[in-house]
């Protein structure tokens, strides 16, 4: 992966997520974080959740010590993000709707 390559994932990464780490954590605390999403089998934390306390962690690491691991991650949020924000909230409470709290397990309020 060049820098050119590294540059466009941050800048991208840096738009989906709109939550600050601090944000982030707290969110992840809540029952409502971890009451969504998906859970492989044997695991006991939901794909989305895990993801959060990654993002929380790459947010918190200087751009230099950014591995290749950490930019796969990056792109797969921005994936997410973009896929799961295009299918928009429920019309009644989106507020409070799994999709929202969803969203937000990946750094992502979509009411910001």
């Amino acid at each position: 992966m060049d820098d050119a390559e590294k540059q466009a994932i941050h800048r991208d990464f840096e738009d989906a997520v709109n939550m600050t780490p601090e944000q982030l954590e707290d969110w992840l605390a809540t029952e409502e974080s971890r009451g969504v999403g998906w859970t492989r089998e044997g695991e006991s934390e939901a794909v989305g959740h895990k993801s959060g306390r990654r993002i929380v962690d790459i947010a918190r690491t200087r751009k230099t010590d950014l591995t290749e691991d950490d930019y796969a991650h990056m792109r797969k949020v921005v994936g997410y993000v973009h896929r799961h924000a295009k299918q928009g909230g429920p019309r009644n409470d989106e507020e409070h709707s799994r999709w929202r709290y969803s969203l937000m397990n990946w750094g992502h309020d979509p009411l910001k």
